[in-house]
């Protein structure tokens, strides 16, 4: 049975959340949550006849968040009225009675959240903005039982996610190989072949915790399970028969960490103004690259540019003017940049470029078009707009080079373009 792929988005995803609710303190504190919060648009609705009128007016609905109560519905028509145009939708209820609750989870809403509890509105604002990012990343489930298979695979996608299913541990391996979104995988244990134990130690050689979450299942009452799972790499693990609340908490816990993660690494590797790697990362990167490419004597380039009269620039315009300066050339070098390239904000106003397979001509040429593109920028400010220009130093690796050595002769070849004028490139010494 070949891999269920999922399909690439050709527009973009609908943002805009319904909030049908008669309650206007609710309506007006959820409403104004999640547009500041999360910057989703939210239409209002109080009664479902405006609801039905807001959705023949716009296209674009991400989610439905519906109270129960409402002047022209009950309970049955409210649901439907959403469910029927398959509209993800999360019931919002004053009151909890467990047989509403269970009833209203098999008509497959997303979620059934309780309004007036302390915190509810932060879980409300979570639950969106988890089911919207949810969208972007895809979850691989492997169980060789097709209906189980099924089932968390239709959890998932009610959740957001785009499923991949596969049968046997062979093609999750090559599943996760072929597909750098999947960030979550559901490793069932009992499988003819590779079971799941000896899967997630595979998967984790493959992708590590910090880009991957694995949960194991498995119905086996085996109490060493869940630390064998663990030991060898698992993040999380569930007990089938898992209720649809359970497996959602548990999937939701694991994808929130990994972001959280994300987030730590991006402030540890990124410069907060221009969003370019920082100058940490960027060495940290070039110590293991500079070694490799000397040893398979390939051509490595090491560049160091610096943008010109920038004190000016701050001196006369002010400091904003030359953060946006920074951005736009950070946002130029980028566009510029081939994906193998490895780029950083050095400081200040100097930046760095390591140019693997470059030299001589190509080299000149590449780092030529690159001073152009500066030079074309133009940054609004008072009156007019301001025009930039760089001052590029770089030079080719050669045997015996260290890091520290091709970063002091890109260094001094950027003087030297500094010296003659500025505005140039200088490759040659």
């Amino acid at each position: 049975m070949p891999a269920t792929a999922p399909t690439p988005h050709a527009s973009p995803l609908p943002q805009r959340v319904l909030l049908v609710e008669n309650s206007r303190a609710f309506v007006q504190a959820v409403a104004q949550a999640i547009e500041q919060q999360l910057e989703l648009p939210v239409t209002v609705a109080s009664t479902l006849a405006e609801a039905r009128a807001a959705l023949a007016t716009h296209d674009d609905w991400f989610l439905v968040l519906t109270g129960l109560v409402l002047a022209d519905g009950d309970l049955e028509t409210v649901v439907d009225c959403f469910l029927g145009r398959e509209l993800p939708t999360v019931v919002v209820s004053g009151v909890y009675d467990e047989e509403l609750r269970e009833r209203l989870l098999r008509r497959q809403i997303i979620d059934f959240v309780l309004k007036n509890t302390p915190g509810s509105l932060d879980y409300i604002v979570w639950l969106v903005q988890r089911l919207e990012r949810n969208r972007r990343i895809s979850a691989l489930v492997v169980d060789d039982s097709a209906s189980a298979r099924a089932q968390a695979g239709l959890l998932l996608e009610m959740f957001g996610y785009r499923v991949v299913q596969v049968p046997d541990g062979d093609r999750a391996l090559a599943a996760v190989e072929a597909d750098q979104s999947i960030r979550l995988a559901i490793v069932d244990q009992e499988m003819p072949g590779m079971q799941g134990i000896e899967l997630t130690r595979r998967l984790r050689a493959l992708r590590a915790r910090d880009r991957m979450a694995v949960i194991g299942v498995s119905g086996r009452d085996d109490p060493g399970l869940v630390a064998r799972f663990l030991k060898n790499g698992a993040n999380d693990f569930l007990r089938k028969p898992y209720s649809r609340e359970e497996f959602f908490c548990r999937v939701s816990q694991n994808v929130d960490q990994l972001e959280l993660i994300g987030s730590l690494q991006d402030l540890a590797t990124r410069d907060f103004l221009t969003g370019l790697p920082n100058r940490r990362h960027f060495l940290d990167q070039a110590e293991r690259l500079v070694p490799r490419m000397r040893d398979v004597r390939q051509p490595l380039a090491m560049v160091m540019l610096d943008l010109d009269h920038f004190k000016h620039v701050n001196d006369t315009w002010g400091h904003e003017t030359g953060d946006r300066a920074l951005r736009a050339v950070a946002s130029t070098i980028s566009a510029h940049a081939r994906p193998q390239d490895h780029i950083a904000r050095f400081g200040g106003e100097e930046f760095c470029m390591l140019l693997p397979g470059l030299e001589g001509r190509e080299l000149h040429e590449h780092l030529e078009k690159l001073r152009l593109r500066v030079e074309d920028l133009r940054v609004p400010v008072d009156q007019g707009e301001l025009r930039l220009s760089i001052s590029i130093g770089a030079c080719n690796a050669r045997v015996g080079d260290t890091l520290h050595s091709l970063l002091a002769e890109a260094d001094r070849r950027l003087y030297l373009a500094k010296a003659g004028g500025r505005n140039q490139v200088i490759d040659v010494a």
